[in-house]
């Protein structure tokens, strides 16, 4: 991709259209703060370039109908890779982000970074030959983990879910198959940017929290994700709700994730069963082995009053630790995603009764607490703007 030689006010224009996701002239030009004629001249130049395209017409609010931009899809493909601590997901995503092709399976991270990273290797070449891409027409990669990343050299630092991930290198392990840039974040630092990106950056302070085997905190302040010092903002897993709960595996008592998480669900419910105290999930146990996260998710839908018991006391539990952040940080909305989401709106109503109990009044008087808008697919998405995001910093300038 040639973006060399590139003004500065190109490349701001190209960053607005981006976030945008499909834009007119008028509302560039007022976004990026430029005249009419500075604005339609950059537009001109990179038309001329192939940087962007012309898409379609806007539904008119009278006078002239106004072309949409975006950035233009013969730039090449991003590849987006969002990896949990027990499952992947892969995708190749146009430069606007709408998705091409993309693959979900379990994984165990616990393996190494070898078989994973392996395994998505293969399927990132499946992916762009179904799309009918080469390899060289990658422009960057992104990739989301559940650990902490310093993200300056893309490598997962101490990582309590996946020890033998750390220090490794990502990046080198893929650069004997790809040549493009490759950006490595905290998995929910990445969920952050892709609500910030559905949103086109119109809420600048919110934060983004997976609850699955683990839990973590995606912080957005004043419009850019925040990583603190070495990367490990967020790391709200080990808070503590409970002083002499039980041992994490990070060492300390009573973390929140040793208590909330998708495995302190699943294994409460397994001793509900065992103890006779729901039929329901008896049956489940007895059928399909150790219950899981979505097994404990359908008996609560079903109304299992057990499952409901102890998913109520997993939403109150990182209610509890939210409702410090929230007094802390202040935020507009906090979005809840990971398999969690998947139990329904028992857990969130849960969340939010101990936020709005435990925090103040002035933090709480505008906040909104919602599950993730875009999903399952937050985490791909996400890993798709990282890509594009940070392949367009590492332009060039004339």
């Amino acid at each position: 991709m040639n973006w060399k030689g590139l003004k500065t006010g190109e490349r701001t224009v190209l960053d607005h259209v981006f976030w945008a996701s499909g834009i007119s002239r008028d509302a560039l030009a007022a976004a990026a703060s430029f005249s009419k004629t500075r604005a339609n001249a950059a537009v001109a130049e990179l038309l001329e370039q192939g940087l962007l395209e012309q898409t379609g017409e806007q539904v008119p609010t009278g006078g002239r109908r106004a072309d949409t931009l975006r950035l233009s899809r013969s730039l090449g493909v991003l590849i987006g890779v969002a990896v949990g601590a027990t499952g992947l997901e892969v995708g190749i995503l146009s430069p606007d982000l709408a998705v091409m092709a993309h693959h979900s399976e379990p994984a165990d991270v616990h393996d190494g970074p070898g078989p994973v990273l392996s395994r998505i290797r293969v399927l990132m070449h499946e992916l762009l030959a179904r799309c009918g891409v080469a390899p060289r027409q990658v422009i960057g990669i992104g990739i989301g983990l559940p650990g902490p990343v310093d993200f300056d050299s893309g490598q997962l630092v101490s990582p309590p879910l996946m020890p033998l991930w750390d220090g490794y290198s990502i990046r080198d392990d893929l650069a004997a198959d790809f040549s493009a840039p490759v950006f490595v974040d905290n998995d929910v630092n990445v969920m952050a940017l892709g609500e910030l990106w559905r949103m086109q950056r119109s809420l600048p302070n919110f934060l983004v929290v997976k609850v699955g085997t683990g839990v973590g905190c995606g912080i957005v302040c004043q419009g850019q994700v925040y990583r603190g010092a070495n990367g490990s903002a967020g790391d709200v897993g080990h808070i503590c709700v409970v002083p002499d709960g039980p041992r994490c595996h990070c060492g300390n008592l009573g973390c929140v994730e040793t208590l909330a998480a998708g495995p302190a669900i699943a294994r409460m419910r397994t001793e509900a069963a065992q103890a006779g105290q729901s039929p329901l999930l008896a049956r489940m146990l007895a059928e399909r082995g150790p219950l899981r996260l979505q097994d404990v998710a359908e008996a609560s839908r079903a109304g299992d009053m057990a499952a409901n018991q102890v998913v109520q006391r997993s939403g109150a539990l990182v209610g509890q630790m939210l409702a410090s952040v929230v007094n802390f940080f202040n935020p507009s909305h906090v979005f809840i995603g990971g398999g969690v989401t998947r139990v329904g709106p028992l857990f969130l109503a849960a969340v939010r009764q101990s936020v709005y109990h435990r925090s103040l009044a002035l933090s709480t008087r505008h906040l909104e607490i919602q599950y993730t808008p875009l999903g399952e697919r937050a985490g791909l998405i996400g890993a798709g703007v990282l890509a594009m995001q940070e392949s367009l910093r590492q332009m060039e300038l004339a």
